[in-house]
C-alpha cells in the first residue's frame, strides 16, 4: 500500500506540538493537505513520489505558505490598529522560516507592518539566513550543488 502526503502531512501536524498552537500554520497545513489530495487522485496515480509530483508538491507548498504569511500579517495589522488580540511574533517567524519569507517581506511592505521594528527585523533576517543556510546543506547533502 502507498503512503500518500495526505497520510504523511497529518502524521507530521501531530508531532510538532509547538506548530499545532499555530493557526495560521494549520491553516497552511490544510491546504496542503487538500491539493496534494487533489494532484495524487487526479493527476498522479500511478507514483506519489515521482520527480513531478514532488515538484509540484513544493510549488503548492511554497505558494500556500506565503499566501497564509500575508494573511498572518494581514491580522497582525488590523489587530495593531484595533487595539486587539495580536498574533504571536514567534509565529510569524516560524511561517518565515518554513518558507513564507517572500510573504513576509512583500506584507511587511504592502501594510507597513513590523518594517520598523528593530528587534523583530533583526529577527526576520536571521531567520532568512537560518532557511538560506538549511537549503544550502540540503543541497549539498544531496549533491545537487
Amino acid at each position: 500500500m502507498v503512503l500518500t502526503f495526505s497520510v504523511i502531512l497529518i502524521g507530521l501536524l501531530f508531532l510538532f506540538r509547538p506548530l499545532r498552537k499555530n493557526n495560521f500554520y494549520m491553516l497552511h497545513t490544510a491546504i496542503v493537505i487538500l491539493a496534494a489530495y487533489y494532484v495524487e487522485t487526479h493527476y498522479f496515480r500511478a507514483s506519489v513520489f515521482a520527480p513531478k509530483t514532488l515538484l509540484l508538491f513544493v510549488v503548492f507548498q511554497f505558494v500556500s505558505i506565503n499566501l497564509v504569511t500575508v494573511l498572518a500579517y494581514w491580522v497582525d495589522k488590523r489587530a495593531a490598529v484595533r487595539g486587539a488580540w495580536r498574533v504571536p511574533e514567534i509565529n510569524l517567524h516560524t511561517l518565515e522560516f518554513l518558507g513564507g519569507w517572500s510573504g513576509a517581506l512583500l506584507a511587511q511592505r504592502l501594510f507597513h507592518h513590523k518594517n520598523k521594528k528593530r528587534s523583530y527585523q533583526s529577527m526576520f533576517w536571521f531567520v532568512l539566513l537560518m532557511q538560506a543556510a538549511a537549503v544550502y546543506f540540503i543541497l549539498k547533502f544531496l549533491r545537487l550543488i
